[in-house]
């Protein structure tokens, strides 16, 4: 057996950027990287193809970037023989045939990864060297810094932190255009014409690589959900690249305007399709909001709609990661409103009468995709209002979506959609009727369910569950001033309209499987 390495390097399977901080001093010589492809990532919950397959790809062209530079790369492939399954098992087997005197590795991005990992290493009588994430603008601890004392920790607060840090769209110590923050001006709807044309999304034809990933997660994970047969998202760094200034130079003009609102049969709209580049590390944030702020000083993209694009990944995505990272492990288990029902067996096929979401999940079934109203307005009202248990939902968004790592996606679905922390993310429940739907898409001409309507045969489900989603939570909600207004319209409700508006909703609860 060769000497010990000096440190075996853990990458994993979101942490594929060559500036990486447990990259940052490697030795080809004294040291190696450590990859695995284990089943336990696509079935601790229960993945799409898509997912898996978008994770697979990118990692298995990272750890060829790497060994084109000379590095050792000990990968193990998802079929190898006596694959493990897990994380834990695949590092023991590596550790007993290239034992290191220590392992080095960059902060992962999830909570049970995290012990897995340090529990192999106490086994083994290791150190474990684990560097802060410089893909990210801030650190845990400067956002503990910031919500130390408070009782509730708003974006709009820390997003101005950070405006101020890195100097983005400021003009001196002002904000750029007079105003931090442009999301009125980004609420707009299509109208009766609908979006016309719209310019296509980045999309990449499979390689060999990524073809092989396609027949083995085909074989592998036949009976998970979702397709395979549109995968062409970017699994490399030049990919993400590309879509990075397509998106700038096409959509990012209209972005700020569209990005609420919603057409049938229309997935990509003006939206970046970057998320998944960006949660998997092909692409750094920094490159992407400069990239925005540039477009806007040459007078390429208006402000409101770089402003409200900047906001999202200067200000949401490091926001989201300090709120997980401050209040794990605890919270992923809140259910502050004590929500207990099932998911409804349609958002694993799409099989359902309601237009809006026959489309929004027949969408994240085909492309594992959906963009954040349809994720928000479409399927997590829907669920939050029909009380879905908050950890059931949870685990759909982490399975069924490709950008999908847990920092990102558990504070966006127990905290902003599902407001099962009690209100520590969101100022109040994101909670409305089918109008809004109706308001901001097509998706209710075509459907036989009536927005305005909360009982009857053509009573809009959303319509029906929201108000009795006030009526069951009244108490809870008086607490909060911001639910004021939609509470005292409960006052123009009958004792016989509220009687059936409660009936209609178990009904459909009932129609639905979601009673527990």
């Amino acid at each position: 057996m060769s000497a010990p390495l000096r440190h075996l390097v853990l990458v994993l399977g979101d942490q594929l950027n060559d500036d990486a901080s447990a990259l940052a001093d490697f030795d080809s010589v004294q040291d190696a990287v450590w990859m695995a492809e284990v089943m336990e990532e696509s079935t601790h919950v229960r993945s799409s193809k898509a997912r898996t397959a978008v994770f697979l790809s990118a990692m298995r062209h990272f750890a060829a970037r790497l060994r084109a530079k000379g590095w050792t790369v000990h990968y193990t492939e998802l079929d190898a023989p006596h694959n493990t399954g897990t994380l834990a098992g695949e590092l023991t087997r590596t550790l007993a045939t290239h034992p290191a005197q220590g392992l080095l590795m960059t902060a992962p991005g999830e909570w049970r990864v995290l012990q897995s990992l340090r529990g192999v290493a106490r086994a083994k009588g290791l150190a474990l060297d684990i560097r802060d994430d410089t893909h990210f603008f801030s650190t845990v601890r400067e956002f503990a810094q910031h919500a130390e004392g408070r009782k509730s920790i708003r974006l709009e607060f820390f997003y101005r932190e950070l405006r101020r840090k890195t100097g983005l769209l400021m003009d001196g110590d002002q904000p750029a255009g007079g105003q931090w923050n442009f999301d009125a001006d980004n609420r707009g709807a299509f109208g009766a014409q609908g979006p016309g044309f719209v310019p296509p999304p980045s999309r990449f034809a499979p390689d060999d690589t990524t073809q092989a990933v396609l027949q083995l997660v085909s074989k592998r994970l036949a009976d998970h959900p979702g397709s395979l047969d549109s995968f062409a998202w970017p699994v490399t760094r030049e990919q993400a690249l590309q879509a990075l200034a397509e998106f700038i130079e096409h959509r990012l003009p209209s972005f700020g305007l569209y990005q609420d609102a919603m057409w049938r049969g229309e997935a990509w709209l003006y939206h970046s399709h970057l998320s998944c580049a960006l949660n998997l590390k092909l692409l750094n944030p920094r490159e992407v909001v400069l990239a925005a702020q540039a477009a806007w000083q040459m007078g390429q993209a208006p402000l409101p709609a770089v402003e409200g694009f900047v906001r999202q990944v200067l200000g949401w995505r490091e926001y989201v990661r300090g709120i997980y990272w401050t209040h794990m492990p605890d919270y992923v288990a809140r259910n502050a409103l004590d929500a207990q029902g099932e998911l409804p067996g349609f958002f694993w096929d799409g099989q359902t009468d309601m237009a809006c979401l026959r489309d929004a999940i027949g969408q994240t079934l085909e492309h594992g995709y959906a963009h954040h109203i349809q994720r928000l307005m479409v399927t997590g009202v829907y669920a939050h209002l029909l009380g879905v248990k908050p950890q059931a939902v949870h685990e759909w968004y982490l399975g069924v979506y490709v950008d999908a790592v847990e920092w990102v996606e558990l504070p966006n679905v127990l905290g902003m959609s599902q407001y099962a922390d009690g209100g520590l993310m969101a100022s109040k429940p994101y909670v409305a009727t089918g109008q809004y739907i109706d308001r901001m898409s097509n998706h209710c001409k075509g459907c036989r369910f009536k927005p305005k309507e909360s009982t009857g045969p053509n009573a809009c489900p959303f319509t029906t569950l929201y108000w009795d989603y006030l009526l069951r939570h009244a108490d809870t909600l008086a607490r909060n001033p911001r639910m004021a207004l939609s509470l005292k319209h409960l006052d123009r409700l009958g004792l016989d309209q509220r009687q059936a508006i409660q009936s209609q909703a178990h009904d459909h609860r009932h129609a639905v499987g979601s009673i527990p």
